[in-house]
């Protein structure tokens, strides 16, 4: 398998590929944006090179940075895994509609702030000033490779360049705005608990779509300080990737280089009354596109 990569060596930033463990820099493109707003030529490039790169030197010394350093813009799906829902409604008691596409209901997303959110393997990661309640979610995050406006679900798949593993972490103590009634509609801040600094982690590398046999099905686990915490699959999406991808194509257009996170699963430190602290390590996989881990620090 060939995956995207963005690394660091003696001092610049490039974009290239990973291959068996070995990083190959890109001889065409300077970035990894570079190769999204190319993707159909490139993608056809990769499909030529059928799994291998021979004659090409690897690269020694390379760090791997986040695959994806600025995402255009950054979306975000709510309550979308089966397993979450029934989570929350039975620690929390929220009431959360268990099968939203039956009741009629469309996907939700908001947005997340993208160029300093994003962080990539072994960064470390500062947990918010004033939030006691940092919580870890594991996503699969899909990046678009051509520009889509009002797709259709069948047409959907076809705009997506690749995959990467994602983390959606929240600052839950920054859920509500504090003096703010709960019945009010300006209650509710989104900035606060999802866009700070480092609040994205991204990585390894982006798995082409190609080399995805089924996006709908891979198995994907979060560990904290070794613990397991979530082991789900993405079966479990009550919406998929193809009608995210439709439903918010009708609201606005999607460009190469767009992340969209798709939901995360059970196993949230909210429903465990547990959250991250100073010191623990994350670490996550999903099927077919890899795993990296991230520290928390003071």
């Amino acid at each position: 398998m060939i995956q995207l990569v963005t690394f660091l060596h003696e001092g610049q930033q490039k974009t290239g590929l990973l291959h068996d463990g070995d990083i190959y820099a890109s001889p065409r493109y300077g970035c990894v944006q570079e190769v999204l707003d190319d993707w159909p030529r490139a993608d056809d490039r990769l499909g030529m090179l059928d799994g291998a790169l021979p004659g090409r030197e690897p690269v020694r010394g390379a760090t791997l940075l986040a695959p994806l350093p600025h995402p255009p813009t950054i979306y975000f799906a709510g309550a979308n895994y089966r397993d979450h829902v029934e989570e929350m409604q039975r620690e929390l008691s929220m009431q959360l509609e268990a099968d939203p596409k039956k009741a009629g209901l469309l996907p939700w997303h908001a947005i997340k702030a993208s160029r300093s959110t994003v962080v990539g393997p072994d960064a470390q990661v500062r947990a918010p000033r004033g939030t006691p309640m940092l919580d870890w979610e594991l996503e699969l995050g899909v990046v678009i490779g051509r520009t889509a406006k009002e797709v259709d679900v069948h047409g959907a798949m076809a705009c997506v360049a690749g995959y990467v593993v994602a983390n959606d972490l929240s600052a839950r103590g920054h859920f509500g705005r504090p003096g703010v009634g709960e019945a009010s509609p300006f209650k509710w801040d989104w900035i606060g608990q999802k866009s700070f600094d480092g609040a994205c982690p991204l990585g390894p590398a982006i798995t082409p779509a190609r080399f995805v046999p089924d996006p709908m099905n891979l198995a994907m686990k979060l560990w904290v300080n070794d613990e397991l915490m979530q082991d789900s699959n993405t079966s479990h999406m009550l919406f998929s990737i193809a009608e995210q991808i439709a439903h918010l194509s009708s609201r606005l257009t999607l460009v190469p280089g767009d992340l969209i996170l798709t939901g995360t699963p059970a196993g949230v430190g909210i429903a465990r009354k547990r959250f991250l602290q100073p010191g623990d390590v994350v670490r996550q996989w999903i099927e077919h596109i890899g795993t990296f881990q991230f520290t928390i620090v003071q």
